[in-house]
């Protein structure tokens, strides 16, 4: 799939001073806060990872979210927990586009339409340039889905780092 011209010129416009402004430290703070609050009511993990713009090779060959998402899901170890509770939330700004990536005990309770349906909540604050908000909304969303389908187990162990990653 090749790269259209637009889309490349999102992506070097895309500098991490836009991603800064979108995300500040106070709102990484927040999100953070966020993930360690949601994690206390279920046994699922999560990844928060925030991508300004694809760059070289992944983006002139034309990468998709969703296929950077998985390979950051594999790349960070979301997939390696206990009860295959890991999920990633993928956050990229050039295109506007979220991806969630759930492991594979959580993905076949949850499934592919209430992600999505997920994800459209996010992205419709992202629109509205809100988007620790859409962050924030998005990770309740899938506190409930946790929650109902992976309670707490003791002891409770943080398997994956919570702050949000940046690239």
């Amino acid at each position: 799939m090749a790269v259209s011209i637009k889309r490349m010129s999102r992506h070097l416009l895309a500098n991490r001073a836009r991603v800064r402004k979108a995300f500040p430290g106070e709102a990484l703070a927040r999100i953070e806060a966020a993930i360690k609050a949601s994690e206390a009511h279920h046994g699922g993990q999560l990844r928060v990872v925030v991508e300004g713009a694809l760059d070289g090779r992944p983006l002139i060959a034309g990468q998709s979210a969703r296929a950077r998402a998985l390979d950051l899901f594999a790349q960070l170890r979301v997939w390696d927990t206990e009860q295959n509770s890991g999920v990633l939330i993928y956050l990229l700004l050039a295109d506007r586009d979220v991806e969630i990536v759930a492991d594979r005990g959580i993905d076949a309770k949850v499934g592919t339409e209430r992600w999505r349906s997920v994800c459209a909540v996010m992205e419709t604050e992202f629109r509205n340039g809100h988007f620790e908000e859409g962050v924030l909304a998005g990770l309740q969303c899938i506190t409930a889905e946790l929650a109902a389908h992976f309670p707490p187990r003791e002891p409770r162990r943080n398997e994956l780092p919570d702050p949000p990653v940046v690239l």
